[in-house]
């Protein structure tokens, strides 16, 4: 079997695949075209983030059976059609985790001591001691968005730089922040008390332009923000103004919007109080060796021996296990990250009760799935079928499994309820057919739904008119509906309230959301993408 290595890799990841028994060419740095026409030679693709595995590539893949990507983000992977070809595509999550984190904390004390700045005026002949005074950092308070596994090595760092360390992070418990070390609180509170503020949580749609005009006018004018997760995640328009004005003391960047970047694109480049890299934070020999070894002996082992591990779009069982329970995998997927859409509030509890002729088969790789499905909109690629149950333990999240051999609506129901800090949901699903998945309940609405892609999910008042100018209004703003579900609940008296959800082409825009929001009798709307 052969394994083609597209971006470069530290050497030892060849070198294991070799003394596997597998043929490797390295050939780097290929055009899409060329990929094209190279793929369907090979058995295995191991990336980085320059190859862009398209569906176009995909569909030329004849041979291919897996996609190895040594690091954690997979957006240059198209994972529905890997999917849908049988290919596994895995990643390896934790390489770099220290290494990231430690770049933040190197980005922080360059910042705080004026280093490049000092170092750029040095070598141009000058000696300006006064210009370039700095602090200490010691005595300060960080200010952590996003405690996960980066956030919460950055936050050990920076306790051992004698550093008070608070921290916002809406999906954490304050439990398990608690051991730590670490005081959990608002975004809004962080913001007024940190004197340096650190970003560790992936791009998604919670979290684009977390920090934007308002945060930062919330910031002390000392502050100093540093970004080493991902670009977008800042709002780059709103930070140029606010050092520009003095809001805030300065800002270090290793990711932005556009990348590559230059001062044409990013005007941020052109300020004194600026410093950035070129997303280096994964970028040290130890981190490159650790994702070269992992993703090597898991494409190995995988290739060789059939077994699977941190793949992002198939669970890590016999593929006899799978055949009978893969409609409910992907089921159980989509109702996680439903729910997580959805809710308010850390979750606490996982209550998943398997009824029918679920109730006599392996019903482990769902509940996994659930779990993946749950974290993926708040982690994104960190997240995987391997890693899931380990972060809902490491989050203090109690996982419980029931089975229930009758049912009276469906053959076969997959029931979860989601207790968090905030309250709780009841959804549950099951397949029409052999693989056509449906939420069935949402709390008290039953309803027939298709949890997938992109969606509008609106809660209203029964009463006549709301659907005509749902659709309306969405049919002006070019929105093209493929599917609509409306579910019906009786409340107090004679007041009824429906849920609405609509499949759409496409992710509604914040001001077509806000249109929606804006019609009579509308309680509530928000967009979901079950992609």
């Amino acid at each position: 079997m052969k394994v083609l290595i597209s971006d470069n890799l530290a050497p030892v990841g060849a070198q294991i695949l070799r003394d596997a028994g597998l043929e490797v060419d390295i050939n780097t740095g290929l055009s899409p075209e060329e990929l094209k026409k190279e793929i369907p030679k090979y058995d295995g693709l191991v990336i980085r983030s320059a190859t862009k595995v398209t569906e176009e590539i995909i569909e030329a893949a004849d041979n291919l059976r897996v996609v190895g990507r040594a690091g954690i983000g997979l957006d240059n992977v198209n994972i529905p059609a890997a999917s849908k070809r049988g290919i596994v595509v895995m990643n390896a999550p934790d390489g770099n985790a220290t290494t990231a984190a430690e770049h933040a904390i190197a980005m922080m004390m360059s910042m705080t001591r004026n280093i490049p700045q000092a170092t750029a005026r040095l070598k141009e002949g000058g000696w300006d001691k006064k210009k370039f005074q700095g602090r200490e950092v010691t005595g300060k308070t960080m200010g952590i968005v996003g405690i996960g596994r980066i956030g919460a090595i950055a936050a050990n760092r920076a306790q051992g730089l004698r550093m008070k360390v608070i921290a916002f992070d809406p999906h954490m418990p304050k439990e398990i922040v608690a051991k730590l070390g670490v005081e959990l609180v608002s975004l809004e509170e962080l913001c007024k008390r940190a004197d340096y503020i650190s970003v560790h949580v992936p791009l998604t749609k919670e979290t684009s332009k977390v920090l934007s005009t308002k945060e930062f006018k919330n910031m002390k004018k000392t502050a100093m923000l540093i970004d080493c997760a991902r670009g977008g995640v800042v709002d780059e328009e709103a930070l140029y103004d606010a050092l520009k004005n003095g809001e805030i003391a300065g800002a270090a960047l290793d990711v932005f919007e556009k990348e590559p970047t230059s001062i044409e694109t990013t005007p941020l480049l052109a300020l004194d109080n600026f410093i950035c890299t070129p997303h280096l934070g994964a970028s040290t020999a130890e981190a490159q060796e650790n994702v070269a070894v992992t993703i090597a002996e898991q494409m190995a082992d995988y290739l060789l021996n059939g077994t699977v591990a941190n793949a992002v779009n198939v669970p890590s069982v016999s593929a006899e296990v799978l055949s009978k329970v893969r409609p409910y995998v992907t089921l159980a997927e989509m109702l996680g990250s439903f729910h997580m859409q959805i809710a308010k509030g850390g979750v606490e509890e996982v209550n998943i009760e398997f009824i029918g002729d679920l109730a006599e088969m392996e019903t482990s790789p769902i509940s996994v799935a659930f779990l993946k499905g749950l974290f993926t909109p708040i982690l994104k690629d960190a997240v995987n079928f391997v890693n899931a149950p380990m972060i809902a333990k490491d989050r203090g999240i109690r996982v419980v499994e029931s089975k229930t051999s009758h049912s009276d609506d469906f053959t076969n129901i997959v029931s979860v309820r989601v207790k968090t800090s905030e309250g709780e949901n009841v959804l549950a699903g099951t397949v029409f057919g052999k693989k056509e998945p449906r939420l069935v309940r949402l709390n008290t609405f039953r309803l027939e739904a298709l949890p997938d892609g992109p969606m509008l999910f609106v809660y209203n008042q029964d009463v006549p008119g709301v659907i005509g100018s749902l659709t309306t209004i969405l049919g002006k703003s070019n929105v093209n509906i493929s599917r609509m579900t409306v579910g019906r609940e009786s409340a107090d008296g004679d007041q009824t309230r429906n849920v609405i959800l609509l499949n759409t082409d496409t992710l509604l825009s914040k001001e077509q959301l806000d249109a929606v929001k804006a019609l009579d009798n509308i309680t509530s709307a928000m967009v979901l993408d079950l992609s």
